[in-house]
């Protein structure tokens, strides 16, 4: 059994009675000197201690500087949730250099554009990873890259850097990754950059469309990981599961970043299943798993079906970062009574979650909303009342102030927001377009739709270029959404626009079919039509499989290209 909330939270402020701003690889290493023989990083093969990952990212850093790579310079790494992301992350960081994390599922076309946007002077990158050929993309985008680097297709690119895999062949004249972190001599410290000088740039496409860089410093990160641990109540040694990528603030900042605060370990996984979920928390004694709420969805459906699991160790678990299917918290507690549950709401704009439930929350607060503005301890921003991030509710169209309890794009301030993208002024200005009379700095647009009540609990309603309207009528793609999945046969539903000369628009619901049933259209018409307005009953019903859904790097839909499948199969 867990300790009550506020006593864990005073056993971390006991530990952090003051906020230091650190880099990350000088956290990592005051982690190292207090829980050296503590694991870390946990793998079915090999576990790796504080000390072991400390040491290794010094002989990374080493190998980096011997390089080339000078402070500030951008390293950018295609990595899965392998043990080599882990000390190469913090080798980064020690070597004074800036992080490109590139999501490993990218293709060569998206991959050459961000190399290209970020200014990466080197890249390392696994060679193959399921059925993805880096080799092959790295031959057609920059031919001769084993000595020349990016060539004249990428001129600032001078280092490439394997990381094999184990499921291709050596290539002649490529340097590896252990030859990299091959010696730790000769390493000086560096102190050219500061815990206020940018850490990672992270490329997400959100929802609807272009890549973009968020800028994101040290202080940023390790101040939003100890709010992680702090607003869940970290007990001492906590170790968390999850196959959530670490290229996305997610499994990065909620997972590998919090633990570093609690003395505790992160079992990362190379892909998600359910068994293997299950499996991972039974063999390693993991007490926290980290979850989107498809993932949520799918454990729970491999439990129903009577698979005998040892999951007496699992005493916390946080399903965020989408759409709760309707009943979904009610199945959890069926399957796993006792087990604290938490859910929030965050981006990359905002350096991870910025909202979330308390542990101690009663049901009902997951039920109806997405979190309250975490409180993040000694981390937070006293102006801000100990937060790192504040909203407000305004009017789309207008821009006006919403009273409390309305509906509005959210908009975000405070230490823990980007100060913009990188080498995209634009859309910078763009994003922080709402200007503060307050001489407190521009508030950043989420895109999203929500509402705040008086006790500063959120609750999305969706996303501003998601809804449309019909007949004159706006529609929010959610309230559909939560009738569709209220359907005994629909485990996800995805609504989306499409064009109607008589309508401007109509909904398109994209269905995904619970284990063992096959979903009817009319029949899910014809639920919809008893429970909504006539202008928010979806006009057409589509089936998609779950493997065929596009979606973000922490798996929100991109319903842009939902709709752009659907207009391409109702309209020709």
């Amino acid at each position: 059994m867990l300790a009550p909330v506020a006593q864990r939270q005073a056993a971390l402020e006991k530990r952090f009675p003051t906020w230091e701003p650190r880099r990350l690889d000088q956290v990592l290493d005051a982690a190292a000197a207090e829980f050296g023989d503590r694991d870390l990083v946990v793998t079915d093969g090999r576990t790796f201690s504080y000390a072991e990952i400390a040491d290794w990212s010094v002989r990374v850093a080493n190998g980096l500087v011997a390089a080339g790579v000078r402070p500030g310079e951008h390293v950018a790494m295609v990595s899965a949730n392998l043990p080599e992301f882990v000390a190469l992350k913090f080798g980064i960081a020690r070597a004074g250099a800036v992080c490109i994390p590139v999501n490993f599922l990218n293709r060569r076309d998206e991959l050459g554009y961000v190399l290209d946007q970020s200014d990466a002077v080197a890249l390392v990158t696994m060679d193959r990873f399921r059925d993805l050929d880096y080799l092959a993309a790295l031959d057609a985008l920059m031919p001769g890259w084993e000595s020349a680097g990016g060539g004249s297709r990428f001129p600032t690119l001078r280092t490439v850097v394997l990381l094999p895999t184990g499921s291709a062949p050596p290539r002649e004249g490529a340097r590896t990754f252990d030859q990299l972190a091959a010696t730790a001599e000769g390493f000086e410290p560096v102190t050219a950059t500061g815990p206020h000088d940018t850490a990672d740039i992270l490329y997400t496409s959100g929802t609807t469309g272009t890549p973009k860089g968020v800028l994101l410093t040290h202080d940023m990160l390790l101040r939003t990981a100890y709010g992680s641990a702090y607003g869940r109540a970290f007990q001492d040694g906590r170790r968390i599961t999850f196959s959530l990528p670490m290229y996305h603030v997610y499994g990065y900042v909620e997972g590998l970043l919090a633990v570093l605060f609690a003395g505790g370990a992160i079992v990362p996984q190379l892909a998600f299943s359910p068994a293997a979920t299950l499996d991972a928390i039974s063999r390693h004694r993991c007490d926290d798993v980290l979850f989107i709420p498809t993932m949520t969805a799918a454990v729970l459906d491999h439990l129903d079906t009577g698979v005998a699991t040892d999951l007496s160790s699992l005493t916390s678990m946080i399903s965020s970062g989408g759409v709760a299917p309707t009943g979904i918290w009610d199945r959890i507690e069926e399957h796993l009574p006792g087990v604290e549950l938490t859910t929030g709401y965050g981006m990359s704009e905002v350096t991870a979650s910025s909202t979330v439930t308390r542990p101690d929350d009663p049901p009902e607060r997951r039920l109806s909303t997405n979190g309250r503005l975490r409180d993040v301890g000694v981390a937070g921003d006293p102006a801000l009342g100990g937060r790192l991030v504040e909203y407000k509710v305004v009017d789309a169209q207008t821009r006006a102030d919403v009273a409390v309890g309305g509906v509005g794009e959210l908009l975000a301030r405070g230490p823990g927001v980007t100060s913009g993208y990188y080498r995209k002024p634009e859309e910078t200005d763009a994003a922080f377009a709402d200007g503060s009379s307050d001489g407190r700095g521009a508030w950043l647009r989420t895109g999203d739709l929500g509402r705040l009540d008086a006790d500063d609990y959120l609750t999305l309603v969706g996303r501003v270029k998601e809804s449309y309207r019909c007949g004159g009528e706006q529609v929010m793609p959610k309230e559909i959404e939560d009738v569709l999945t209220g359907h005994p046969s629909v485990g996800q539903a995805h609504v989306v626009p499409l064009r109607d000369e008589r309508m401007g628009e109509v909904g398109v619901a994209w269905i995904v079919a619970r284990p063992g049933t096959t979903p009817d259209a009319d029949e899910l018409v014809s639920w919809c039509r008893k429970r909504l307005a006539r202008f928010k009953v979806p006009r057409h019903v589509l089936t998609i499989e779950v493997a065929d859904i596009p979606t973000t790097p922490s798996g929100r839909p991109r319903k842009f290209l939902l709709a752009e499948l659907a207009a391409q199969r109702l309209l020709g």
